[in-house]
């Protein structure tokens, strides 16, 4: 299933919604109980998804009115996240193109929740911080129940679902700084979505391709297949240290292709739209202005 926080015009709280091809079902409107948000609905647990997949399915069969979702406003597709992890360098290719170091150990650092925002949204920066704010297609990984000391082989089982990141950092502050959470951090420097779309539907989640494109460009194009550590030894990785609650989104690492490396360079700017695409989940729309 795919689900997504969505809103009609003039509203500014999104609702649960079960996505069905270009249409949304409100689960508010067909539920006596339903869940708040996504946050809500992992935390329910199997049981809970299943009702959910027992109301869609009935409220299909009986021919309910589906809204457009192209009518609809996108917020970020997790809310209330448990935590925001991410894994830095994780596609050999970007970790040679920005020159930074392969470590032994996995770099990891935090998103703050602020940076979270929806497909279609804008994000804007003050230009006198910063000029050098650059892309990173990313796949998202939705834990679904606690990880603590989770084998390699069992890890996958804790995943809930899949979405999309793109992981907008402002270089010229990653490189003047000893760490890479404020770079990183903006307001709406974290857009995720437009969906989540639940694990059983993602066969292996180290075969999807992963696009960018830049008004008009393709910018980044790569597989998943590429990371130098793959979403089941993150997590198993991340897990034998703290546990890792239900809810949490890992924003796994982004291949080559970023701005900052090409020559010339080429950053997000006032005005810019960009788009992250990974096959199967969605196509992630920003649009840009500095302020």
């Amino acid at each position: 299933m795919k689900f997504a926080h969505l809103r009609v015009e003039g509203q500014t709280t999104p609702r649960l919604a079960a996505v069905i091809a270009e249409s949304a079902i409100f689960l508010d409107e067909f539920m006596e109980r339903p869940p708040r948000d996504l946050q809500d609905l992992i935390e329910r647990g199997p049981e809970g998804l299943s009702e959910v997949r027992e109301v869609v399915d009935s409220a299909v069969a009986l021919g309910a009115e589906l809204a457009p979702v192209a009518d609809l406003r996108h917020s970020s597709a997790v809310l209330r996240p448990a935590q925001v992890i991410a894994i830095g360098a994780n596609y050999a290719a970007h970790a040679s193109e920005l020159k930074l170091r392969s470590e032994t150990a996995m770099t990891i650092f935090s998103l703050w929740p602020n940076s979270l925002t929806g497909h279609g949204a804008t994000t804007t920066w003050p230009e006198d911080l910063t000029t050098q704010v650059d892309y990173e297609a990313e796949l998202g990984v939705i834990i679904g129940r606690t990880a603590r000391d989770v084998h390699v082989r069992d890890a996958l089982d804790h995943v809930w679902g899949y979405t999309v990141v793109n992981d907008i950092t402002a270089r010229d502050l990653q490189f003047s700084e000893a760490q890479w959470s404020r770079c990183k951090s903006f307001d709406g420097f974290t857009p995720t979505g437009p969906v989540v779309v639940t694990a059983d539907e993602v066969a292996d989640p180290q075969d999807l391709w992963l696009t960018t494109n830049l008004d008009g460009r393709i910018l980044q194009d790569a597989s998943t297949s590429e990371m130098v550590r793959g979403v089941a030894e993150i997590i198993s990785y991340l897990s034998r240290s703290a546990t890792i609650p239900a809810g949490t989104l890992i924003s796994t690492g982004s291949p080559g292709g970023a701005g900052y490396s090409r020559n010339p360079q080429v950053f997000l700017c006032d005005g810019s739209t960009v788009t992250v695409t990974i096959e199967g989940i969605g196509s992630l729309t920003t649009h840009c202005r500095v302020v």
